[in-house]
């Protein structure tokens, strides 16, 4: 049985922790605040990030990351992924790191956001930090998972991905668990970009989900439609950034992930996407760029959609392709186009 290291201490990473644990993994979790740590190791209890969870006395918690991270096998970044490239600058002075003897797992959804305020993923940004001989041979992780049912015990599919096919087979070992299933994939762009797309797709499904509450007109049958589009969108961009296998799409990492993240009470990105209708929430930023810079502060939470919004605008833009739905939402968040409008143009393309 493999040694790990998680890296986040959030709900995700939290709830990943304990299934392991129960296991009978060696799990080490780090944690960004003392408090954290000690809540886990003390009280066994996460709660601030995962409050309902009781977690195994063998899970322990430190804020010192060399701590956690040194002689473990695998190490799973789980950090929020505005702060993904910083966690890894401090990976670089730990020996195990250095030297490539741990295999790097990330299981962090979104984009990493550069200069220009284009996206980039996740992998590609860790590979120009992190020592050469990472590259191709990380794996990513994601699924239909939220964090609060992987805890509860609920039955949950995940999907490793790696260039690297013995790396995804050992990841998808070492998370296999009763209540975990766990696939491996070589299509490390396509579950990528997937996992960051259908969060864009969940803005827009809760700010017509809300819409069609106040609406004659919009009902079941329209937000399936709606869902439908935005599947084929992500399929459309998907193929324009690299993914190579259709599988990827009609698989947990693309439609499981996409419904969960529209339906699910526990969506960050579908519960901010009702915000923009019910509260007039983007009333408080001036439009995209001040609502990506302050977002967080303002809300008190990360929806990663606005962020995978303006790069699934730019990449339509710059091949030219057809997506009425991501351009909605796009639109939207810029503040060029109110909710009813776009749900105008999307059911009846005026």
């Amino acid at each position: 049985m493999r040694s790990i290291a998680v890296v986040g201490a959030g709900a995700f990473g939290t709830a990943l922790a304990k299934v392991l644990a129960e296991k009978g993994v060696d799990v080490k979790i780090w944690a960004f605040k003392p408090e954290t740590a000690e809540d886990i190791n003390t009280h066994h209890r996460n709660q601030e990030f995962l409050p309902d969870a009781i977690l195994p006395t063998s899970l322990t918690a430190s804020s010192d990351l060399t701590e956690v991270v040194q002689d473990r096998d695998v190490v799973l970044l789980v950090t929020p992924s505005n702060v993904l490239i910083q966690t890894a600058r401090q990976l670089l002075s730990i020996p195990c790191i250095a030297e490539g003897k741990a295999i790097i797992a990330c299981a962090t959804k979104g984009l990493i956001r550069l200069p220009s305020g284009d996206g980039q993923l996740l992998l590609d940004g860790l590979e120009n930090y992190l020592p050469g001989f990472y590259k191709g041979n990380m794996v990513y992780i994601s699924g239909p998972s939220h964090a609060e049912e992987i805890a509860q015990g609920k039955v949950t599919a995940l999907v490793a991905a790696s260039q690297n096919p013995m790396n995804a087979i050992i990841v998808r070992e070492l998370f296999t668990a009763p209540t975990l299933r766990v696939f491996s994939s070589i299509d490390v762009s396509g579950v990528q970009v997937v996992a960051a797309l259908k969060n864009v797709v969940a803005l827009a499904f809760g700010a017509i989900e809300a819409y069609a509450e106040k609406s004659n007109n919009i009902g079941d049958n329209t937000e399936s439609f709606l869902l439908s589009a935005g599947l084929n969108e992500m399929m459309i961009l998907a193929r324009a950034m690299g993914s190579t296998h259709f599988e990827t799409i009609t698989g947990p990492a693309g439609i499981g992930d996409l419904d969960v993240t529209c339906r699910s009470k526990y969506g960050r990105n579908r519960r901010f996407g009702r915000s923009i209708y019910e509260q007039n929430l983007l009333n408080d930023f001036a439009d995209l760029d001040d609502l990506m810079a302050n977002v967080t502060t303002k809300v008190g939470y990360l929806p990663e959609g606005v962020f995978a919004a303006r790069t699934a605008y730019l990449t339509a833009q710059k091949y030219n392709l057809r997506t009425p739905m991501f351009t909605a939402i796009y639109r939207v968040l810029n503040k060029e186009l109110d909710v009813e409008s776009a749900v105008q143009e999307l059911i009846y393309g005026v």
